[in-house]
């Protein structure tokens, strides 16, 4: 039983971007990106997939990587996590998400560090640097206390200036730091399991993250900010973005 291990759900099916993790960028899967990426950046932890396909456990293994088959009716990656991890048995899970290709060891060693300490989730932010992206609903936005909890996820715009408005610009940006939640995440064990006891939570259901089902519930997560520079694949536009990087 490893102490840590990090685990990365796989979703065949994606509303946005169909298939998006077998989307060849550059000849190469993208799922298959994000598999070395993280090889390369974190070697000393245990790497898995959990999967709901055939065709992605046949992507990964057979570029020489293990996957977990799991539920295809899962209602959230972390669901999916908490199935594998029954048969890794992993005491702390880092998850990575399958589109997020430039993740990071400095991104992976803080989680490994937050998630050793009083909170049962962990995750990571970065600042936004333009305001168009903070305008992108399809990328969260995260509002954090003083002592390092996440208070609040949102597509929405947070905070929100009642002074200006929509007149905020990159300048304003630059004076104000807002935050957007990277896709990276760590649970213990144990709250894996709690996790998926829990019904969808309302917030939930309304914007579409399952951290908010955490808060909901009661339960702290733990954020710290990394400045490492990082793309999560969202839309074929965003595919591009990465392959223009490559």
């Amino acid at each position: 039983m490893p102490a840590f291990a990090i685990i990365v759900p796989c979703r065949l099916e994606s509303t946005r971007f169909p298939r998006k993790l077998l989307h060849p960028i550059k000849g190469k899967p993208l799922v298959l990106w994000v598999a070395e990426r993280i090889a390369a950046q974190a070697p000393d932890y245990p790497l898995w997939f959990a999967v709901d396909h055939e065709l992605l456990a046949e992507c990964i293994e057979g570029a020489g990587f293990r996957a977990i088959m799991t539920d295809v009716s899962h209602p959230s990656g972390t669901d999916r996590i908490a199935q594998a991890n029954r048969t890794v048995r992993a005491s702390y899970v880092l998850n990575v998400q399958a589109d997020e290709p430039l993740v990071t060891a400095g991104q992976l060693n803080a989680l490994a560090r937050l998630i050793q300490g009083d909170c049962p989730m962990a995750t990571l932010c970065t600042p936004f640097k333009r305001i168009v992206d903070f305008y992108n609903v399809n990328q969260v936005k995260v509002v954090m206390s003083q002592t390092g909890r996440a208070l609040y996820f949102s597509r929405s715009r947070m905070p929100y200036s009642r002074d200006l408005g929509l007149t905020i610009d990159d300048a304003w940006l630059a004076q104000n730091t807002c935050y957007k939640h990277l896709g990276l995440y760590a649970y213990k064990a144990d709250f894996l399991e709690k996790f998926v006891a829990m019904p969808p939570g309302r917030l939930e259901q309304i914007e579409k993250l399952e951290q908010l089902r955490v808060l909901e519930a009661g339960y702290p997560i733990a954020i710290d900010v990394t400045e490492d520079p990082t793309i999560g694949v969202d839309t074929p536009e965003d595919a591009k973005k990465f392959e223009a990087l490559v």
